[in-house]
């Protein structure tokens, strides 16, 4: 009997041993999915009935493999991008897709009187969870912060991310940045252009010799990587963009010299332009855009849209464009002190002044479509006034944050 007893005690050691080893050498080579995962908090719930959808923030302080994406060469579509995310954060075992949908979005460049330079930025779409991400520097990479749609990453707007599969998903995340800031005062975003004759809409598909990668993966390498707009550019200069999903963008950087430019992927005029892989990368700066009219030529600031603003890209500029209501309150709002705000708060009322509800007073009961975050980036001191949903008034549950600070929000 006792010869019985020691080996179904030996056999269950051995499960045991055998369970805890199986542990250990999961929690090794999930460690960085699984310290990003713990990382999920909830900062707003999701409000039931209304356009109020849940804001989250999540901090990356492993590895995300993003150099190990660049090492292959990037990715030419959304397939590819997924496959190598699936592949290297989920090991294979869990199905991503990343979804994306028409972006109709407003950011300016201004500067306050102490000499501080901001980037501010809305992104309208509709209502959706929205996840803030930290990423932590190391020797390879600055630390920045960005905001994520959820949506883009097969997390539905009407659910919350309170389960593991939500939150596995959300791995994803780091790949889909729309706007941030990196701790060398870099700032960036992206915006939908359109482009394509009649209602088509044509994606920008180049294909060189050059590596390949998607405007939010450019959004990342900038973020992870950029010390300069310059090298923002560069780094723009040197890959073949595949934007995603059909749709076409164009992306703003600033940096906190003041300088700032639009990357443009464009090809002859808007009728013609119909043939993504003939598109050419054009960089307007903001102290070289006299080219596109006087306004913009005697302005230091800089500001963007939904259009394209190349001259001679569309027959006409007016109403007709994506945008060009926005585009023309932001001016309005920045001429009267050329480009000079007060402070975050200032620069945060012009976007209220082109968000969704204030631009579309009159719009559809059953229209969902809002301004889903609102953002003032200060490229010199690093901080961060972010304002989800279109909730202005409140000022107290607006977030603050602070580059390099465990603290979320600050005095």
């Amino acid at each position: 009997m006792k010869k019985v007893i020691k080996i179904i005690t030996i056999i269950i050691s051995s499960v045991f041993a055998l369970i805890l080893i199986t542990a250990v050498v999961l929690g090794i080579i999930f460690r960085n999915e699984i310290s990003a995962i713990s990382s999920i908090i909830l900062l707003k719930p999701r409000v039931e009935n209304s356009l109020q959808c849940g804001i989250y923030e999540m901090t990356c302080k492993g590895d995300y493999y993003f150099e190990d994406y660049l090492a292959q060469g990037g990715a030419k579509n959304d397939r590819e991008l997924l496959d190598f995310i699936m592949n290297k954060m989920t090991k294979g075992l869990l199905k991503i897709k990343i979804n994306t949908s028409k972006i109709g979005c407003s950011s300016f460049t201004a500067h306050k009187e102490n000499g501080d330079h901001l980037f501010a930025r809305n992104y309208d779409l509709y209502a959706t969870n929205t996840c803030l991400v930290r990423v932590k520097g190391n020797k390879k990479r600055h630390a920045s912060i960005s905001t994520v749609d959820t949506s883009f990453i097969n997390i539905p707007a009407r659910a919350d991310m309170n389960n593991l599969l939500s939150r596995a998903y959300a791995l994803a995340a780091p790949y889909a940045p729309l706007d941030g800031l990196n701790d060398a005062g870099i700032s960036c975003g992206i915006y939908m252009t359109y482009q394509g004759a009649g209602k088509n809409v044509i994606a920008t598909d180049q294909n060189t010799d050059l590596p390949d990668i998607s405007p939010t993966a450019l959004i990342r390498m900038i973020l992870d990587y950029a010390d300069s707009l310059d090298e923002a550019v560069d780094f723009a200069r040197s890959y073949d963009m595949h934007d995603s999903a059909g749709t076409s963008f164009h992306i703003m950087v600033a940096e906190p010299s003041g300088r700032s430019a639009i990357l443009e992927w464009v090809n002859d005029t808007d009728e013609s332009d119909n043939y993504g892989s003939l598109r050419k990368l054009v960089v307007t700066y903001n102290n070289n855009d006299s080219n596109i009219g006087q306004r913009e030529g005697e302005a230091d600031f800089q500001w963007i849209t939904n259009f394209i603003i190349q001259p001679g890209y569309y027959k006409v500029y007016d109403k007709d464009l994506t945008g060009w209501e926005r585009y023309n309150i932001i001016y309005d709002e920045l001429s009267k002190s050329s480009g000079l705000v007060a402070d975050e708060m200032a620069a945060m009322d012009i976007l209220h002044k082109v968000s969704q509800r204030t631009v579309r007073p009159n719009r559809n009961a059953d229209d969902f479509v809002l301004t889903v975050h609102s953002v003032i980036y200060n490229l010199d001191n690093l901080t961060t006034l972010w304002c989800g949903n279109e909730q202005y008034a409140d000022k107290e549950g607006m977030f603050r944050y602070k580059l390099n600070s465990k603290k979320r929000i600050f005095e």
